[in-house]
C-alpha cells in the first residue's frame, strides 16, 4: 500500500513551519492510556501531593483535549513524548489549583476601588481573624454568663462608644443596612426624601429600588438641585413613617442649589413624631480635615444633630471589612433587630471579628494614621511617593527600553469608592508611552496585559496615550521591580 504524501496527515494538512515544510504531527493511537500517563514519575509525585481523583480527573481532560487536536491534524508530535506530556499535565494541576481571588498591586490612584477590594485591613484585623478563625470562639455565647450570646454585643458598644448612640446594630453591607433599616421602620407606609437625594451607587443600586424592596412608598420632595424645610412639611401624612436624609456621597451638584440639614429635618420630624433617618454611605468615623483631607460628615454629627438612625460602611473611609453599621436611639435599633429581616443579613464571624479589631483601633486616636491602611495611605506623604516613583523609574526604564519610553509624572488620584468624588489627592508615579506612536493604542494594551499577569498582578490605568502607575499605593517599591524579570511586554 503506497505511503500517503508527507504533507498530509491523517487526512488532514500538516501545520506548515516559516519554510513552509510540513510539522510531523501526532495520530491519536500514540496518546497514551490514563493510567500510563499517571505512571510517569511526575504524575505519581502529583498524585501523592494532591490526591488521585484531582490528578486523573485532570489527566482524563488533557488527553481528550489532545485527542481533539490529534484527529484534526494539529497536534505536533513532540507533543505526545513523556516530558511533553508531563509539563502539560504538571500545568494543568496548577491552573486548577491556583485561586480565582489574587492579591494585586493598586496603582490606578484610586485609594478605596471598588474593583480591587476596598479598603485594606489593619495587621491588627488580621491577627484577630487568623486568632479567631483557628478555633472555637464565643461569637454567640456569653462567657460571663454561660448562656446564648448576642453576635451584635461584639461590636455594639464599641460603636456606641465611638458615634455616641444608645445603640447598634450591624449588617453585611450598607445597602443591606439601609433596606433593613427602611422595612423594619416603614414597611407599607410612606418614606419622605428630598429628590436631589436619590441616589445610585454601584452595580445600578437605587435609592427607589431600594425604598420598593423593602416594601416602603417612596415619597420625593423637592427638585433635583433645590429642596426646603417646607416641602418635607407639606408632604408629611398619616402615612408617613420616616423622613430620610441620603448623603451624596458619590456626586455633588453645584450652583443654584439648596438642602435641608439634619438638625433642621430633626426638628420637623421630632415634631410630627417621627423617625429621621441618614444614610451616610463612606462612614467616617473622624474628622478628615485634621489629617488634611477634605471634610466628610460623621455618624457622632448626626446624632447630635437628631437623627434617630444612622447607617453606614465598613469597608470606605472606616477602613475595614464589608460592613453594614447601623447606629441610633435604643427603641428604633430594637426595631431594627427585631426585624425577621436581620437574621439574613446578619453578618458571619470573619468580618465581625475584622471590624472589631478595627474598631479598636479608633480607640488609640494618636496612632490611627500608622495603624489604619486606608488612612495611611489617604495622608501619605507627596515626597514618599515621588521617591516609589523614581525608584520604579529605575528599574522598569531600562527594562522596557527602546520600545517604551518612561518618565515620572505629578499626578492627581482619588479616594474612591463614592467618597468625596470631587476631590482629588497630589500624588506621583511614572508614566508609560510607546515609542512607535501609531501603534501606541495595542502596545498599551499588550504592556497592561503583561504587567496583570506578573506573579503579582500590577493594575495600572491607560489615560490620554499612556499607562500610568500611580504610587500613592506603593509602599514598597520592590514589590513592583522585583517582578520586572517576569515581565514579557
Amino acid at each position: 500500500m503506497p505511503r500517503p504524501p508527507e504533507s498530509v496527515v491523517h487526512g488532514s494538512q500538516a501545520p506548515q513551519t516559516a519554510s513552509n515544510h510540513p510539522v510531523p504531527t501526532a495520530l491519536p493511537q500514540q496518546l497514551p492510556a490514563l493510567d500510563k500517563l499517571l505512571r510517569l514519575p511526575s504524575a505519581a509525585a502529583a498524585v501523592a501531593a494532591h490526591g488521585h481523583t484531582l490528578v486523573a480527573d485532570t489527566g482524563r481532560v488533557l488527553l481528550a483535549d489532545l485527542r481533539a487536536q490529534a484527529l484534526a491534524g494539529t497536534l505536533p508530535l513532540d507533543a505526545v513524548a513523556p516530558a511533553a506530556l508531563a509539563d502539560a499535565l504538571q500545568q494543568r494541576l496548577a491552573s486548577r489549583l491556583a485561586p480565582r481571588m489574587q492579591r494585586v498591586l493598586n496603582l490606578t490612584g484610586t485609594v478605596i476601588h471598588t474593583n480591587l477590594g476596598r479598603a485594606l485591613l489593619a495587621d491588627a484585623a488580621l491577627a484577630h481573624v487568623q486568632a479567631m478563625m483557628a478555633g472555637p470562639n464565643n461569637l454567640e455565647y456569653d462567657l460571663a454568663t454561660g448562656s446564648r450570646g448576642d453576635r451584635d454585643s461584639i461590636v455594639e458598644g464599641l460603636l456606641c462608644e465611638l458615634t455616641g448612640a444608645e445603640a447598634a446594630t450591624v449588617v453585611n453591607n450598607n445597602a443591606a443596612a439601609v433596606l433593613l433599616t427602611l422595612a423594619a421602620l416603614a414597611r407599607g407606609k410612606e418614606v419622605i426624601v428630598s429628590r436631589g437625594e436619590l441616589v445610585e451607587i454601584g452595580g445600578a443600586f437605587r435609592m427607589p429600588d431600594v425604598m420598593e424592596s423593602a416594601g416602603a412608598k417612596l415619597v420625593e420632595v423637592g427638585t433635583t438641585n433645590r429642596t426646603h424645610p417646607a416641602d418635607y412639611e407639606r408632604a408629611i401624612t398619616d402615612q408617613t413613617a420616616l423622613l430620610m436624609k441620603v448623603h451624596t456621597s458619590n456626586y455633588q451638584v453645584q450652583g443654584f442649589t439648596s438642602a435641608v440639614d439634619e438638625a433642621t429635618l430633626a426638628g420637623i420630624a421630632r415634631s410630627r413624631g417621627l423617625p429621621l433617618a441618614t444614610d451616610l454611605g463612606a462612614g467616617a468615623l473622624i474628622d478628615m480635615a485634621a489629617y488634611g483631607l477634605p471634610r466628610e460628615p460623621t455618624p457622632q454629627e448626626m446624632l447630635r444633630a437628631g437623627c434617630g438612625v444612622v447607617t453606614f460602611s465598613g469597608d470606605k473611609l472606616l477602613g475595614g471589612p464589608q460592613a453594614g453599621l447601623i447606629v441610633g436611639s435604643n427603641e428604633l435599633i430594637a426595631r431594627i433587630r427585631k426585624f425577621p429581616m436581620k437574621r439574613a443579613l446578619r453578618m458571619s464571624k470573619l468580618p465581625l471579628a475584622a471590624l472589631e479589631a478595627t474598631l479598636m483601633l479608633y480607640q488609640q486616636p494618636e496612632h490611627l494614621a500608622q495603624a489604619l491602611p486606608t488612612l495611611r495611605l489617604l495622608t501619605r506623604p507627596l515626597a514618599d511617593i515621588q521617591a516609589t516613583a523614581q525608584a520604579v523609574l529605575a528599574a522598569l526604564g531600562p527594562a522596557l527600553a527602546p520600545r517604551y519610553g518612561v518618565e515620572v509624572v505629578a499626578l492627581q488620584g482619588q479616594i474612591g469608592s463614592g467618597s468625596l468624588p470631587v476631590e482629588r489627592l497630589p500624588s506621583a508615579g511614572v508614566a508609560i508611552a510607546p515609542v512607535d506612536a501609531p501603534r501606541s493604542g495595542r502596545a498599551l494594551d499588550a504592556l497592561a496585559t503583561a504587567l496583570r499577569q506578573l506573579p503579582l498582578p500590577v493594575v495600572g490605568r491607560i489615560a490620554d496615550g499612556r499607562l500610568i502607575l500611580d504610587c500613592r499605593c506603593l509602599e514598597e517599591a520592590s514589590s513592583l521591580t522585583q517582578q520586572i524579570p517576569f515581565l514579557r511586554p
